[in-house]
């Protein structure tokens, strides 16, 4: 703002008046202004000089202003809006910006979890999607390195209402902000996270891009969201490792789970399966279609030697491991984009035990002969509720999908062992005959705490009978001396 051009008092000097007044120095103005004021005070007794018309205690000052240039820039000592997201839809969400800048396009999903962000931005099954928390409070705890899930961040960007301005954590080493900035991955904040999940669940999950440019118009950002697709895309290839690799790590002592919790949980602590192994039982190869660390932890734990190949592995080469079991890995995406790992899974699949995880589940669906379809707005987070039909029992399971398997269209004798208590989904499999097992969701996450760790159990079960040569057809059966009638306990 400009100041005064100019300033007359009548019968005294301008710094006169102006050591009189001290606000005359700071008047200023930005239009045109004439006017006169008369003051008026005791304080002027003394001082004849300062009359304008020889009467004491009268002042009369003239100011004069002129009309000057526009206001200078206002720097704010807070963070304005600075990015969009604009959906497909042709909705416009503006917000604050935070970790990398630029432009990314991905699915919008919602995950409904109350912790574990940092899990959430390092799990490879969120490639191409952005991850909108329902859970208004983000960043409080911070970023350890102790709860990655894999090396990298893999998501398109994350949409949080509240990012908080401090971190209370004594584990934390970084903020979430300068985590995101280093990794490339986007960040927005200060928007109507209730809104667009709402929206997300009434329309399905929409594809959406996230910019800081503003050098593109609502209308360019739109037809972007409009010409891209996840549908048909393979995003297991970027995810998987290049080479095989062998994982000898187990879950940290701080983390492994005690008699109390096994009881708490209605399980049998005599059968001793949560207890650590000297030496490797089972050699198992792990498909990575975007593997967890927590996975292989778990596995190893159970006393497993692991090989963890890449995705596109021929089945030939794995079998000239010599492997007791395979995994099939989470992993993000369409199955259906990946004929090859179908093949792949199709190839092993009653030559030795096989165990599948989320993707994994899917794909063994697909090499039985059935299909998968997309989910509406598919399921994310940590507290899905899930029943294992031969026993009643029901887990707190973490999810992260938007496909799932018709069972409908498997062949017979394939059964269905567990069912999403939300929306009926299928959310594992059984094919005794063919020594497999799969579950939808993510055992090693455990929200409940521990719900749905016997599912590693019962892989090592169907493991052990098969090399002791017996036969597997009564899994799931409650017949006391089988992994799935432990499940039940």
């Amino acid at each position: 703002m400009g100041g005064v051009s100019g300033l007359e008092v009548c019968g005294s000097s301008a710094a006169t008046a102006s050591a009189s007044f001290p606000a005359l120095q700071s008047f200023s103005a930005s239009t045109s202004l004439f006017f006169s004021t008369r003051i008026r005070s005791q304080a002027f007794a003394a001082s004849p000089e300062l009359s304008d018309n020889g009467s004491k205690g009268s002042l009369l000052v003239t100011c004069k202003a002129v009309e000057v240039g526009a206001p200078a820039t206002v720097t704010r000592p807070w963070k304005t809006a600075d990015c969009r997201l604009v959906l497909e839809d042709g909705s416009v969400w503006r917000g604050k910006g935070f970790g990398a800048t630029g432009t990314q396009v991905g699915e919008v999903v919602f995950n409904t979890s109350l912790t574990g962000y940092q899990e959430i931005l390092t799990d490879p099954s969120y490639a191409g999607q952005f991850v909108l928390m329902t859970q208004p409070h983000i960043g409080n705890t911070g970023i350890n390195l102790d709860d990655e899930e894999s090396e990298r961040c893999f998501l398109g960007g994350l949409l949080v209402r509240s990012l908080s301005n401090t971190v209370s954590n004594w584990r934390s080493t970084e903020e979430l902000a300068a985590y995101l900035k280093k990794r490339n991955v986007m960040g927005i904040s200060d928007i109507d996270t209730r809104a667009i999940t709402k929206r997300l669940r009434e329309e399905g999950s929409l594809v959406g891009v996230l910019t800081t440019d503003d050098s593109k118009s609502d209308d360019e950002i739109l037809a972007m969201a409009r010409t891209w697709s996840i549908v048909g895309k393979d995003l297991i290839t970027d995810v998987s490792c290049r080479q095989p690799y062998e994982w000898k790590e187990k879950t940290g002592t701080d983390w492994e789970f005690s008699s109390s919790t096994i009881v708490a949980s209605g399980q049998d602590p005599s059968d001793h399966r949560h207890d650590h192994v000297s030496s490797a039982q089972f050699h198992v190869v792990v498909y990575d279609f975007g593997v967890k660390q927590n996975i292989l932890r778990r596995l190893s734990s159970y006393g497993c030697k692991l090989t963890v190949v890449p995705s596109s592995w021929p089945a030939a080469e794995v079998m000239k491991l010599n492997p007791d079991g395979i995994l099939f890995s989470n992993g993000p995406g369409d199955p259906s984009a990946v004929p090859y790992a179908v093949e792949s899974v199709k190839a092993l699949v009653g030559k030795v035990p096989v165990f599948g995880i989320c993707m994994g589940h899917q794909l063994l669906g697909q090499a039985l002969g059935g299909t998968t379809f997309k989910m509406k707005f598919g399921h994310h987070g940590g507290n899905h509720p899930v029943r294992h039909l031969p026993t009643g029992r029901v887990e707190i399971s973490a999810q992260n999908h938007n496909y799932a398997v018709n069972p409908a269209t498997l062949p017979d004798g394939v059964q269905v062992t567990h069912v999403n208590l939300n929306d009926g989904s299928c959310a594992g499999l059984m094919f005794p005959a063919m020594k497999a097992m799969s579950i939808q969701y993510h055992p090693e996450a455990s929200p409940g705490p521990h719900d749905a760790d016997p599912n590693f159990y019962d892989f090592i079960k169907m493991m052990e009978h098969n090399k002791n040569g017996r036969h597997s057809s009564t899994a799931g059966a409650n017949d006391g001396d089988d992994g799935f009638a432990q499940h039940s306990a």
